[in-house]
């Protein structure tokens, strides 16, 4: 399996406060049975300030030491990049680091409130030539009442990526039943940790496939947490992967 979504850098974001955390973090995923992790801390302006080329040292340095400690994890650098209204530019300039620099891009919209013109903002990243990936969009306070602008982004090339605790129930009743809504309506391209740490928001990426199983099968979830992250990190076009059941009938860019 791939975590294409984990806070597992020490010292950046809310994540692990340093690196013996880190260190924990990465053993429970590779007893779970991870193979590679996205290293996703926040890019926040005013919170916390991250940058590619701090992200991409920190995920070296995390890398050399779990080399020196014997755990058979690899990293690749990423983001969880909060919405921004210089966010292409940014892109451009390569200070929002691309999963493995690679088209595809997580991005994280306001918690509580929805966004002013969000359904332009996404577009934009699509024909600026990436593919956004919307984490956790049924932990958005505001779903219920935007669910229709979700279905919109999901059927004109914005992947959605699911919390594997959503659908654990971690998150609580909400989450889990947008969680299970989604994946049930086939929108749902990638399930990730989000991890944060070892006992609140810890790696648990086998049991949100075994959750995402018992709703859409073993080969979908699989597609989920294997096929479509391995495809993010070899850079493959959407067109190359495994289209979602749910939007195999609607005309999605760069999958005709």
């Amino acid at each position: 399996m791939i975590d294409l979504h984990c806070h597992i850098l020490p010292g950046l974001d809310d994540g692990p406060r340093n690196i013996e955390v880190s260190l924990k973090m990465a053993r429970m995923a590779a007893t779970d049975g991870v193979k590679i992790v996205a290293c996703t801390s926040h890019i926040l302006p005013g919170l916390y300030d991250n940058t590619a080329a701090k992200l991409i040292t920190a995920t070296d340095e995390l890398r050399t030491a779990l080399r020196q400690s014997g755990i058979q994890l690899d990293l690749v650098c990423g983001a969880d990049a909060h919405m921004d209204v210089q966010f292409i530019q940014k892109l451009a300039e390569r200070k929002i680091p691309t999963l493995a620099h690679s088209r595809y891009v997580l991005i994280e919209p306001p918690y509580h409130v929805a966004p002013i013109r969000m359904e332009q903002f996404f577009f934009q990243v699509l024909l600026a030539g990436y593919v956004p990936i919307l984490t956790h969009p049924e932990r958005l306070r505001w779903i219920s009442e935007r669910y229709g602008m979700i279905e919109r982004l999901s059927q004109h090339g914005v992947w959605m990526q699911l919390t594997a605790s959503s659908l654990t129930g971690r998150f609580g009743r909400e989450p889990r039943y947008w969680a299970e809504r989604m994946l049930c309506e086939g929108r749902v391209h990638v399930i990730a940790t989000d991890a944060h740490d070892t006992h609140n928001r810890p790696p648990d990426l086998s049991l949100g496939w075994e959750a995402a199983a018992k709703r859409v099968g073993d080969r979908e979830a699989t597609h989920m947490v294997l096929t479509r992250p391995r495809g993010v990190l070899e850079n493959e076009p959407p067109s190359d992967l495994p289209v979602p059941f749910g939007l195999q009938s609607i005309a999605v860019p760069g999958t005709a």
